[in-house]
């Protein structure tokens, strides 16, 4: 059995006040993070491996099911609008299509062709690379996806929660981290959903500071889709070139980005 179906180390959940449930999930959760870590040189031979094909001009693909089609999803989504890059270089797809987001859609993840047609849908290639997103290891729809691109010379990686796993076995780049029984028995939408999560933003993240898409610690590209965003981009400027913010703020209005208005500046255009 694998262990993310395996018993919890809790029972009698219904029997618990509050306190307890409460601080019971939050000493699962601890355990998380040390998962992750141990999986750390996995991720970064697939980080490696992803930022070679997004320099080359490929995209990033999720496929996963039901949790973690979705955390694909919202990873892929956040992408555009945090390093400014495009909507088709990270692309996240779900068992049973978007609909899936919002609504479970039966059987939808043991269809082991739907991968390859919904990636063909993207006119996959091989500068591109597929990364299959499956707490158990054993979902067909990431598996068939995964083992159809290697068949068509496509990198693939995934991020699983249990070792030795069939959607491992299908990706060239396989990142496990073994997060154990969950709070509530096979309940993989807690730890291994927070699991897959870290690993996701590890991946992200890390590929896009590499890519150039951060100077200093800053998101120099993002997009200032919110006045949230607008004020943050106005004090980034303020304190990189050392401007009022009446000043900053123009600038930025100016010239719509942080990245830009920052390169105009220092060619001398001091005149928002």
């Amino acid at each position: 059995m694998s262990t993310t179906e395996s018993a919890s180390n809790y029972d009698r959940l219904e029997q618990m006040p509050v306190r307890q449930l409460l601080e019971s999930i939050n000493n699962e959760d601890k355990t998380v993070p040390l998962a992750v870590e141990k999986a750390i040189p996995q991720l970064e031979l697939l980080v490696n491996a992803t930022v070679e094909r997004l320099q080359q001009g490929g995209r990033l693909f999720y496929i996963g099911a039901g949790t973690s089609g979705r955390l694909g999803v919202v990873d892929a989504s956040e992408c555009p609008p945090t390093y400014g890059v495009p909507h088709g270089m990270v692309i996240g797809l779900i068992a049973g299509g978007d609909a899936a987001i919002r609504k479970a859609v039966e059987f939808a993840e043991d269809d082991e062709q739907q991968a390859w047609k919904d990636l063909q849908q993207h006119n996959i290639t091989d500068k591109d690379i597929v990364v299959g997103i499956a707490a158990s290891g054993r979902t067909p729809y990431v598996i068939g996806g995964l083992n159809t691109c290697r068949e068509n010379g496509i990198a693939t990686g995934c991020i699983v929660c249990n070792a030795g796993s069939a959607v491992a076995a299908a990706a060239d780049y396989p990142v496990e981290v073994v997060t154990g029984p969950e709070f509530v028995t096979g309940s993989t939408r807690m730890k291994a959903g927070t699991a897959q999560k870290l690993a996701l933003n590890m991946l992200t993240t890390s590929t896009m500071i590499r890519l150039g898409r951060v100077k200093g610690n800053k998101m120099v590209d993002m997009q200032l889709s919110n006045l949230k965003l607008v004020d943050r981009g106005t004090r980034m400027l303020m304190e990189e070139l050392q401007l009022a913010r009446p000043e900053a703020a123009a600038l930025l209005q100016k010239y719509g980005s942080v990245r830009a208005a920052i390169v105009a500046y220092r060619n001398g255009d001091t005149q928002a």
